[in-house]
């Protein structure tokens, strides 16, 4: 039987030491009503590092992770602390053994301002589509 996991690590700059202490509770809340579905979230891991300066929140999947919960949590932090600028991550979907549609990927970014997606993008379907396109051009 095979395995699939989805991999991140990334970065999310609060503003302040403060913030990021204030991040930690967000996040706790966040990963109790995760642990309260029926299947519980896969979620992600959340640090403050040092070399980082304190400010910034290091978000990174375990064994595997929530793509989706991760955003959930930046726009929460958004909201609550006014971040603006654009932010992103992106993430890897690997499989332990080959499978032909096991693998791939994906990039998001969001608007922290207004919480909206400016563009993703799933390599899954990308391929699906550019893959059928082709025999259109021909």
């Amino acid at each position: 039987m095979a395995d699939y996991f989805t991999h991140f690590s990334c970065l999310l700059d609060v503003g302040t030491p403060e913030n990021a202490a204030r991040a930690l509770d967000l996040y706790n809340r966040l990963s109790e009503a995760g642990a309260s579905e029926d299947p519980p979230s896969e979620g992600f891991l959340l640090s403050i590092q040092p070399e980082h300066g304190g400010t910034q929140l290091w978000m990174h999947d375990d064994v595997t992770g929530d793509p989706e919960r991760l955003i959930q949590f930046v726009k929460r932090c958004a909201t609550e602390f006014g971040l603006t600028g654009r932010w992103g991550f992106q993430y890897a979907n690997t499989c332990s053994k080959p499978r032909l549609d096991a693998f791939g990927g994906g990039a998001h970014v969001l608007d922290l301002a207004t919480g909206k997606t400016i563009d993703w993008i799933y390599t899954d379907g990308w391929l699906d589509k550019t893959v059928s396109d082709a025999g259109d051009r021909i």
